[in-house]
């Protein structure tokens, strides 16, 4: 598989400035049929032709040539100026050069678009060469990795064919890319040589102006308060600022949009952050990461006129663009079509130079946005902005922020995904990869696939996949590599999961059958290899089906007996948990999620996995309403399974001898955070399928936040407790919550004077039919004078 599907060439080139989107094949005329034998024996008659003034881009391009042609052939090839070569010795001409002229006159190298690549052979003679910023690189990587079979699997992995005599058919490729940005947005990415030859150039990249630099943006993002800051503006300019139920507010606000001098004071300030950073192509003005939008009466007006919010952001943006582009003509302005200015305005367009920014972070990547139901509001919205805008940039999430190493089923949707972006009028794509984390989810795999789709989404996807795997990993593996995957990804597709980009389990899609099948692949794969490189490459990427296995051991042990099966997949949970965190420190992990604070530090996920393990729920002493029942009829979820936010500030695990294991969770009472949370998806009761048993659905007792089947009906009891100085008032809230619908199922307010003391209560919270999608939350009163802190010890769910 290469960039290119054929040798035929499309036959379109249209001419634009450097930032106008184009993508296309090209054709001349005339195709030479001769091949080209650039090496006989190990020994070369060419020479590597650059201009008499060659650019550093230019010289970096004939050194790359060189190096790779010489490591090919065991040849070597020679690099001169063209002064130096008679025009009719054999030679590759490397950039804009009169030789290049006098072998191609019809090629006006101004004319060829942003990015755009020309590769022809001239009889005898080799010509590369593309548009000034970095296309005559883009044209030698392209002929190394098409035409010569070279690949760069990732920054430290290549496979360089030995090839003593080298010969190529004719070439005649003109090409542009339509994506004028691409960023791939993984930690192996950001290494600027090797994401010049996956042909990337984001914002984030470290590529060196000799190997072409790469785009820069002057503020990536929600840039109004960076550039019209509270502190700085608010005491004096309130009215700059969001009114809201009729006060002016900064705290979570944005900017009044129809305020005049604010906009001349942020046009002022976007044009001197520009000459300040004269590199930067794309300025952002752009909305804050949250709602709080002006609410006064000439804002409110224009949003009833277009529709809604957007068209008051568009109306303001498209005046400061006005103004930017007087002085800097080549610079995109961009701004979001985000949250609440997502939906397109009824009226206003965005101005040439405006780049709608949209992002898929609601979606479900398990369908493609160009089908199916779950992404059709975020479809219809491309949709509706690529009817009004010429230019979209589109911000994918293509990642688990939650849990990098998770598996993350989403490698079905990439390429339609592309292809749907491309085909609305998207120039720039940030495909948002695990960047902190180096041993994700195949994520080496993942980046060389979407870089290559980037440059040309018309590629198979399926051929590159394979060709990884093959090249990657070996022929004797690929199979089993792509056996795994498949197996995987129709699991996901089977289980009709909404597959979002934020999650902290796998269990409303991977069940027990599936997961035992997979990691019996992976061990298969690492048995078969004979090379221990890629028996190394492999114990990385079973990373993540053990780290299921790890983090869901007890569920998938309980949920097993509670259908008759057992669960092998761990034989010894905590040699398992030595060997998966020595894996983590030989491959570099140093982050499991997106850090935002400092309860996401890696060093607390290891403390915290390893105290799960730590107990075995199932010998801990039954509650009194359990004793005498069957042991397959009920299970409790310990505390450690519950989900903590800000660990070490809203929630603590402490040692509680009145705990069923001797911990509980606690939350100190000066907040009232929902800062304790049980997933009701974390459950796999799919396991009695596989037993091919009774077909109706068991009926369970809950007995606080629990691991709970769909379609059963619970009563819901918690055990608490609290320490206070009163027994007056509400010691705390709980409940459960619908977070695909967004709304409150049950809530409670718990008094002290029920839970107050060191021995737990059992709380009713009355029955319920649960659905996957519900979360059980714990929340404390903010009542840090009478309520010194709560306790949640933990869950059991009884069949009744």
């Amino acid at each position: 598989m290469t960039r290119f599907m054929t040798r035929s060439i499309f036959s379109t080139f249209f001419v634009v400035s450097m930032f106008t989107l184009i993508f296309n094949f090209f054709v001349s005329a005339v195709f030479s049929a001769e091949t080209l034998t650039l090496a006989t024996d190990g020994k070369t008659n060419y020479v590597i032709v650059l201009p008499a003034e060659a650019t550093p881009l230019e010289q970096t391009a004939a050194k790359e040539l060189k190096w790779h042609l010489d490591s090919v052939t065991g040849a070597d090839f020679t690099i001169a100026k063209e002064s130096e070569v008679d025009v009719a010795k054999p030679q590759i001409v490397v950039g804009n050069s009169k030789r290049a002229k006098e072998f191609l006159p019809e090629i006006d190298v101004a004319k060829i678009p942003y990015d755009g690549i020309v590769i022809k052979s001239v009889g005898k003679n080799l010509v590369l060469l593309g548009h000034p910023q970095r296309g005559t690189l883009y044209a030698v990587n392209t002929l190394l990795e098409d035409v010569v079979g070279v690949r760069w699997w990732t920054s430290t992995e290549s496979f360089i064919p030995k090839k003593p005599t080298l010969e190529i058919p004719a070439q005649n490729i003109e090409y542009a890319p339509k994506l004028i940005y691409r960023e791939a947005f993984y930690r192996d990415a950001f290494d600027g040589v090797f994401a010049t030859r996956m042909i990337c150039n984001g914002n984030m990249i470290r590529t060196t102006p000799e190997y072409g630099g790469h785009h820069r943006f002057q503020y990536f993002v929600h840039s109004f308060f960076p550039l019209i800051p509270p502190d700085k503006y608010f005491a004096q300019h309130p009215d700059w600022y969001s009114e809201i139920k009729g006060q002016r507010k900064h705290e979570r606000a944005q900017l009044c949009l129809t305020n005049n001098a604010m906009c001349e004071e942020l046009t002022k300030n976007a044009l001197e952050s520009l000459r300040k950073n004269p590199d930067a192509k794309f300025i952002s003005i752009s909305q804050n990461d949250w709602n709080g939008y002006c609410e006064c009466k000439n804002c409110t007006e224009i949003a009833k006129e277009e529709g809604g919010q957007a068209g008051v952001l568009i109306r303001f943006v498209n005046k400061v663009a006005e103004a930017i582009e007087k002085e800097f003509p080549d610079v995109w302005v961009e701004t979001l079509a985000y949250q609440y200015t997502r939906k397109p305005p009824k009226i206003v367009k965005p101005r040439k130079n405006v780049v709608i920014r949209l992002c898929t972070i609601e979606c479900s990547f398990v369908q493609p946005l160009g089908a199916g139901e779950q992404n059709k509001s975020l479809r219809e919205d491309i949709e509706g902005w690529s009817k009004i805008a010429d230019n979209l940039f589109v911000w994918d999430y293509i990642t688990n922020f939650s849990a990098y190493m998770l598996p993350h089923p989403n490698l079905r949707v990439l390429a339609p995904n592309i292809r749907f972006f491309t085909d609305h009028h998207t120039i720039g794509l940030f495909e948002q990869g695990d960047a902190h984390c180096t041993a994700g989810d195949f994520v080496r795999m993942r980046n060389w696939v979407v870089s290559h789709l980037m440059w040309n989404p018309k590629l198979d996807e399926k051929k590159l996949f394979d060709e990884f795997l093959n090249g990657n990993y070996g022929t004797d593996v690929a199979p089993i590599l792509k056996e795994y995957w498949n197996l995987l990804l129709n699991r996901a597709e089977k289980s009709g999961v909404y597959l979002r980009c934020f999650r902290e389990s796998t269990n409303d899609w991977l069940d027990f059958e599936t997961l035992t099948k997979a990691i019996a692949l992976m061990n298969q794969a690492i048995a078969t290899t004979k090379d221990e490189t890629v028996r190394n490459r492999l114990r990385r990427e079973k990373i993540p089906v053990d780290f299921v296995a790890l983090k869901e051991f007890h569920t998938l042990r309980r949920n097993a007996e509670l259908v008759g099966m057992s669960f092998t997949g761990l034989s010894n949970p905590q040699e398992a948990l030595n060997d998966f965190f020595a894996r983590c420190k030989e491959f570099g992990v140093t982050y499991h999620k997106e850090p935002w604070s400092a309860a996401d530090k890696f060093e607390l996920f290891e403390q915290n996995l390893r105290q799960k393990l730590k107990f075995d729920p199932i010998t801990v002493t039954p509650p009194e309403f359990c004793k005498d029942l069957p042991k397959n009829s009920w299970y409790d979820v310990q505390n450690f399974e519950f989900n903590t936010h800000k660990l070490g500030e809203w929630t603590f695990v402490v040692d509680d001898e009145k705990a069923s294991n001797g911990q509980a969770i606690k939350m100190p009472g000066n907040h009232f955070e929902w800062a304790t949370s049980y997933n009701f998806d974390n459950t796999m009761f799919d396991l009695k399928s596989s037993k091919n048993s009774t077909t109706e659905q068991p009926t369970y007792r809950l007995y606080a936040a629990v691991r709970c089947d769909a379609k059963t009906t619970y009563r819901l009891y918690v055990a608490v407790r609290c320490d206070a100085k009163t027994t007056e008032g509400i010691a705390m809230t709980l409940g459960v919550y619908d977070y695909r619908e967004k709304k409150e199922i049950v809530s409670k307010s718990i008094p002290v004077s029920e839970i107050s003391g060191a021995e737990y209560h059992w709380v009713d919270l009355g029955t319920i039919a649960l659905k996957p999608e519900f979360n059980f939350w714990f929340a404390p009163p903010k009542r840090p004078n009478e309520v010194d802190a709560v306790y949640i010890d933990r869950i059991v769910v009884v069949r009744e």
